[in-house]
């Protein structure tokens, strides 16, 4: 994952934002939004900047308003990427040595643990940037963690990882990414194509960078309107695929 486009456009992260809570789930500070009694329970699993994102914490309040219970876990331990001053992203692989996506796989089952101890029949991952990869790494274990799962501009994914894939899978991608370029997300498609056995659905949104679903500035209509398209997309594979 190299490049500025991975970094571009930090939030400003605010720990107050959102309708939710944050508590300890699954031995994790975690965002909850949503009925806490609810059977069907989303995994919203962060990019590099963590759980306090404002839009992170909004879209999960949108999906938890769908009937959903939604957990944002902290699996960065209060220790998020920070973009330098400069604007450089040069400390970026030293962090990820301490905030790898395996690590993230590991505390993710801690939470799925906590969910179905808590009742819930059924629970969908999303994955934003480092997050896909953890949604991957859930989604190659048929439905023993996930049973849906929807990967928003993924980073750190491999055709390897898309071959894995047990369980239903959506795709939403960037046509501007240079870290999971659009010719690289076609080769999933057709990858998944031939995976008669599952679920899947590939899209490329145009016009639009790495980080646009929750990294977008409120004031850009153009990149609002096709954020919220992303959202209505997730909703309807969750709607299918979760229940």
């Amino acid at each position: 994952m190299s490049g500025p486009q991975c970094c571009s456009h930090p939030p400003v992260l605010n720990p107050s934002s959102g309708s939710g809570n944050v508590e300890k789930f699954g031995g994790l500070n975690s965002y909850v939004t949503g009925s806490p009694h609810s059977k069907l329970a989303i995994l919203f699993l962060s990019d590099i900047f963590g759980f306090q994102a404002p839009n992170l914490r909004k879209f999960a309040d949108k999906v938890a308003a769908a009937g959903y219970f939604v957990v944002v876990p902290d699996f960065f331990y209060g220790d998020p990427f920070v973009v330098a001053d400069d604007g450089s992203f040069d400390l970026l692989p030293v962090w990820l040595k301490d905030h790898s996506p395996e690590k993230g796989f590991e505390d993710a089952k801690l939470v799925i643990e906590a969910l179905k101890s808590k009742g819930v029949s059924a629970i969908g991952a999303a994955g934003f940037c480092w997050g896909a990869k953890v949604a991957v790494e859930l989604g190659k274990h048929d439905h023993d963690f996930i049973h849906a799962g929807v990967l928003l501009h993924p980073a750190f994914t491999t055709v390897d990882d898309i071959k894995e894939v047990k369980v239903p899978i959506a795709i939403l991608g960037a046509e501007f990414d240079h870290i999971t370029p659009a010719e690289v997300l076609k080769q999933w498609e057709e990858v998944l194509i031939a995976k008669t056995e599952i679920k899947s659905y590939v899209k490329i949104f145009p016009e639009v960078e790495h980080g646009w679903t929750t990294r977008y500035d409120v004031e850009d209509r153009k990149t609002v309107k096709s954020a919220e398209e992303a959202h209505q997309d997730l909703l309807e594979w969750f709607s299918n695929h979760v229940k």
